[in-house]
């Protein structure tokens, strides 16, 4: 129906289990898989975050076209509460976590696939024949990592250096996201994964009624072109209300997945949503509460 978030069925003949809602399958939109920019002066280009992000998305894209312990409060899995990299040599940082979980979401939106399994599917993956992941690549792989604002460069030397450096960034998180989990993430950040991608699942037909009311008219009329950004709420509405985290920290992490995956205005928009949805939250907390 015109002007709704479609929440298609499955283009696969089998319905996944738990009544998990998916978008169809969509390519992902070829004009993000460019460098985008404009010419300020015939001696000056501009460089603008979207040409950043667009590769960033790429790998995301990339990632998916590659075949907590249970007493852990999910609150305190601030974006600073743990060091980057473990003892191990793996990520342990819960931002990873959310990252895969994205990605995860993301592959199952255009597969058609329930998220749980897929990560459970990559989880059980057999590793290729001579297959070596480097993991200097996680030293390398900045969660941090924005697309900032417009960047001016003076001569076409100084341009293909810089875009030089963002392809070696964007071929390290494509090389870092299609790796194997278990070579990349502790097991507190998979087991945390999980969770996330569990409530997910669980919630997905409730926040879709939500997102609704919340998004933007021309995001709901276009949903092919905003599977990143949905998924991004969908995320972190899960982790709201099922896990509890507490509502400004999972504003914060998915505003940042959304500096570093998306374009254009979608982190402020998706800031505005997630305020309004904490708002209907307080709200009916407080009704209950003195109903």
């Amino acid at each position: 129906m015109e002007g709704t978030l479609l929440p298609l069925s499955s283009p696969t003949p089998t319905k996944p289990n738990n009544n998990f809602i998916l978008f169809q399958r969509f390519t992902f939109p070829s004009s993000l898989n460019h460098f985008q920019k404009t010419l300020s002066t015939p001696k000056r280009t501009v460089l603008t975050a979207s040409s950043r992000n667009s590769h960033r998305s790429s790998a995301l894209a990339l990632h998916e076209t590659a075949s907590v312990s249970e007493k852990t409060d999910a609150s305190s899995f601030a974006a600073s509460a743990l060091p980057k990299i473990d003892k191990t040599g793996r990520f342990c940082s819960p931002r990873a976590a959310r990252e895969l979980a994205l990605s995860i979401i993301y592959a199952s939106c255009l597969e058609g696939l329930d998220p749980v399994r897929l990560f459970e599917k990559r989880m059980n993956e057999r590793r290729e024949p001579g297959y070596d992941f480097d993991k200097e690549k996680l030293l390398k792989y900045n969660h941090m990592s924005f697309g900032g604002p417009p960047v001016t460069v003076e001569s076409v030397e100084e341009e293909n250096e810089l875009l030089s450096d963002i392809e070696k960034e964007s071929a390290v998180e494509a090389e870092v996201l299609a790796a194997p989990p278990k070579l990349v993430y502790n097991k507190l950040i998979l087991r945390f994964t999980r969770k996330l991608l569990v409530a997910a699942r669980d919630r997905w037909d409730a926040n879709v009624d939500v997102i609704n009311e919340i998004v933007p008219q021309n995001w709901k009329n276009e949903p092919a072109g905003r599977i990143l950004e949905l998924s991004i709420l969908h995320l972190a509405m899960s982790e709201m209300t099922v896990l509890d985290t507490r509502h400004q920290i999972v504003i914060n992490e998915a505003v940042d997945l959304a500096k570093r995956f998306c374009d254009g205005a979608a982190p402020r928009i998706i800031n505005g949503c997630l305020r309004t949805f904490v708002q209907g939250l307080e709200l009916g907390a407080s009704e209950t509460e003195f109903s």
